[in-house]
């Protein structure tokens, strides 16, 4: 996902006059600038630096859902709407068939050590972000028995 493509749906929801989606993608847009001021790179943002920041919103958006008291119903409408937002950018994760057969093809060798821990320290680098972390420790766990 480029950020001026967030930019521009920002600006479209601010003409629609949909006020929820507006300040759902100025909230992406912020943390993504943050982001790249962060990592210094602040002109020209790389797209895997944009979908990392949108999978952490998700995830925390999620957290927000989860917590939230059951009794404050405006709220948890506030969140889901966010969430659903945030959910039309995240970047498409690789599912268990694709994980496993990514493991099988390049970390051959080790998963043959058996060593879940080693096998998750060399793999987490090339998979983070492509695809969850728990849908690739089940892999992994099965791979390893």
């Amino acid at each position: 996902m480029k950020l001026e493509v967030l930019q521009k749906d920002m600006i479209a929801a601010m003409k629609a006059k949909d006020k929820a989606r507006k300040d759902s993608i100025s909230a992406l847009v912020s943390a993504v600038k943050k982001a790249g001021i962060d990592n210094n790179c602040r002109d020209d943002i790389p797209e895997d630096m944009v979908n990392q920041v949108i999978l952490k919103e998700i995830k925390s958006v999620r957290e927000q859902l989860d917590t939230c008291p059951k009794e404050r119903t405006d709220l948890m409408e506030q969140y889901q709407a966010r969430y659903d937002v945030f959910q039309e950018y995240a970047p498409s994760m690789m599912s268990e068939a694709e994980v496993e057969a990514c493991l099988v093809e390049k970390f051959s060798e080790v998963l043959a050590t058996k060593n879940k821990g080693q096998i998750m320290k060399t793999i987490m680098p090339e998979l983070k972000g492509k695809a969850e972390g728990k849908v690739i420790s089940q892999v992994v766990a099965r791979l390893c028995k």
